[in-house]
């Protein structure tokens, strides 16, 4: 048992040091500014549908996901959403602390609505425990889900594995059923409960959330393959896939697939 946690966190470490560091950096910012914007709601004219500011990032997210998947596989893809996550919660800590900590934000130096205003956006950055709750659980639930099918799906195509359409197909069905799952969660746990939303704007918020979602894909398919292309070409992640292997060289580079 100790020589395989050993074993992992060689395999963890090596993972960091061959992921490009602007991608990581990305993609954990991107995970910390969803969760912050699901704090703000989407003034919509219709009743029955409802969503939250969260969605106009967390496209980034599952388009890193999504090309992680493809070259490192499922299991690499979902450990760097658990570093996300922790990295989240760290900082939903330190904003809490700066909310707690008295003194005045500058835009609430309104006549008359001064203490107002400051613990409103005391509250925002501070957060609130379900939300933070909510959004953990819903993003790691719906990344695994995400990380796994995209894996799954790539296993169907044993011929052309790195060919355009086996990426577009990987990204385009594991992202609409993880941003569906994690939608639908969070609105079940947090938006459901604590601000009144309907079962029906709950569903709709995520099959919304899914659209647009695959319209980001659209637009950004493209260019998550060919990231994929370009690091399977300059044999990024050797250090990693020979730990994992347990080899001393590495012999072969099919890593995304295998």
């Amino acid at each position: 048992m100790k020589q395989k946690i050993k074993k992992e966190w060689k395999e963890f470490c090596a993972l960091l040091k061959s992921i490009p560091a602007l991608v990581l950096v990305f993609f954990i910012l991107s995970v910390f500014a969803m969760n912050l914007l699901a704090n703000k709601s989407i003034s919509i004219p219709v009743d029955w549908l409802a969503l939250d500011c969260g969605i106009i990032v967390s496209w980034f997210a599952f388009f890193t996901m999504d090309i992680a998947t493809k070259h490192f596989g499922p299991k690499a893809a979902t450990e760097i959403t658990v570093l996300a996550i922790i990295v989240n919660l760290f900082f939903c800590l330190l904003l809490f602390i700066g909310s707690a900590i008295p003194g005045m934000w500058g835009e609430s130096f309104i006549e008359g609505s001064e203490d107002l205003l400051n613990g409103a956006i005391n509250r925002t950055f501070g957060g609130t425990w379900y939300v933070v709750l909510g959004s953990t659980a819903a993003f790691l639930v719906s990344a695994t889900v995400n990380n796994f099918s995209n894996f799954g799906i790539g296993k169907l195509f044993k011929k052309k594995p790195d060919s355009l359409v086996a990426y577009i197909l990987r990204a385009y069905v594991s992202t609409a059923v993880g941003q569906f799952v994690d939608n639908l969660i969070f609105a079940l746990l947090v938006s459901h409960f604590f601000f009144g939303w309907t079962v029906v704007q709950c569903v709709t918020c995520a099959v919304t959330g899914m659209i647009v979602e695959l319209l980001c894909e659209a637009v950004f398919f493209y260019p998550g393959y060919a990231i994929t292309k370009r690091w399977k070409q300059n044999n990024v992640g050797e250090e990693y896939f020979r730990i994992k292997k347990g080899e001393s060289d590495v012999e072969s580079f099919d890593h995304g697939n295998k």
